[in-house]
């Protein structure tokens, strides 16, 4: 015998589905053939909450004691009025080193600058100032009134040795990178006009027999080697950094920096800058300034030369610029020149807000 369909309840099922069906696909219709709405062409308005709003990022332990990420191009970073690093290019990380403190720019004792990768030259000036002001200032060095030169492909160097009594000496020497240590092996050395090379090897003498040094202030002897480490004989802020190259280029020592770390390039809030030093992440503090998920961009206010920038009097350079503050509360600094303070602004450098 053959089973009695229910209709009825097919029936209701059937109209309920169909009903499903058109209320599903009347905004789809809808949208379709109803009539466009006026566009204007104007973007949609940006909402910025305020600032009270926004939740702070969190400053536990681990946050603060995130690097602050940075990247350099075209910075003159001096340490003193006379010597200062031409940092053509670096990328790298600032850390404090009280753990848990921001880093501290109004001390360059307490944070670290981690260099993954660089391009840094030292002028003569420079290099003297290093050598004669910082690795043999100390009581009786060996080398004293030391002064460098480029000339050519290699360095020359011109000072006083003291050993019992003093004597001058003027030595040229090619420059090399040799595991991290910059290495300056002479070619010739004058010693009041005679062969200084075949003087130390007939009495069985050597640089490095002749000068003794601190092994802490980064120099030492190695036969007749100068050798030279940077992460030892810079002042501070400390550096951890790994050399690879160095050569002579023009009028600089041209040193190549690479840690092997593989930071990704910072993707920067005004990139049209040529001049700049870009901190981002972790907590900093300038002044009365904390920074919480540090965005700040410090720009040159004159782009027609390398900005010069004195961290210890960075606040009166500061003082002497202009900054405002972007969309997403990142900050955008404009210093002046260390060494223009208190000048007249020269043709093209910015003295407000552009």
């Amino acid at each position: 015998m053959q089973r009695a369909v229910p209709w009825k309840p097919v029936a209701i099922f059937s109209t309920l589905s169909a009903a499903l069906l058109a209320l599903l696909l009347l905004p789809a219709c809808c949208c379709v053939r109803g009539p466009a709405a006026p566009t204007t062409g104007a973007p949609p308005a940006m909402h910025i909450p305020p600032a009270g709003e926004v939740p702070l990022p969190d400053f536990s332990e681990a946050h603060v004691k995130a690097p602050t990420e940075t990247t350099m191009a075209n910075v003159w970073f001096y340490y003193d009025e006379v010597m200062f690093l031409d940092i053509h290019t670096m990328r790298g990380q600032m850390i404090s080193k009280p753990p848990g403190e921001p880093v501290n720019f109004d001390n360059r004792n307490k944070f670290t600058l981690k260099i993954d990768t660089a391009k840094i030259g030292m002028t003569s000036q420079s290099l003297d100032a290093l050598m004669n002001q910082h690795v043999f200032a100390y009581p009786d060095p060996p080398l004293r009134n030391l002064h460098i030169t480029m000339d050519g492909k290699q360095l020359k160097q011109e000072g006083i040795i003291h050993k019992i009594v003093d004597i001058p000496f003027t030595m040229w020497g090619d420059v090399s990178a040799d595991h991290g240590l910059i290495r300056i092996h002479p070619t010739k050395i004058s010693i009041c006009g005679i062969n200084g090379l075949g003087l130390l090897k007939a009495v069985g003498q050597s640089l490095e027999k002749m000068l003794k040094m601190p092994v802490e202030r980064g120099v030492r002897a190695e036969k007749n080697d100068l050798l030279l480490d940077p992460q030892k004989a810079l002042p501070p802020p400390d550096v951890d950094l790994h050399l690879v190259a160095v050569h002579v280029e023009g009028n600089e020592l041209m040193l190549t920096f690479d840690a092997g770390m593989h930071l990704p390039p910072l993707t920067l809030p005004k990139p049209d800058e040529k001049n700049y030093l870009y901190l981002r992440g972790g907590a900093l503090r300038m002044g009365k300034l904390l920074m919480l998920d540090a965005d700040m961009q410090v720009n040159d206010t004159d782009p027609s030369d390398p900005f010069a920038f004195f961290i210890d009097i960075y606040n009166q350079q500061l003082a002497a610029g202009y900054e405002y503050n972007r969309p997403n509360y990142g900050l955008t600094v404009f210093m002046r020149d260390w060494d223009d303070l208190g000048k007249e602004l020269k043709p093209g450098e910015r003295g407000v807000r552009k």
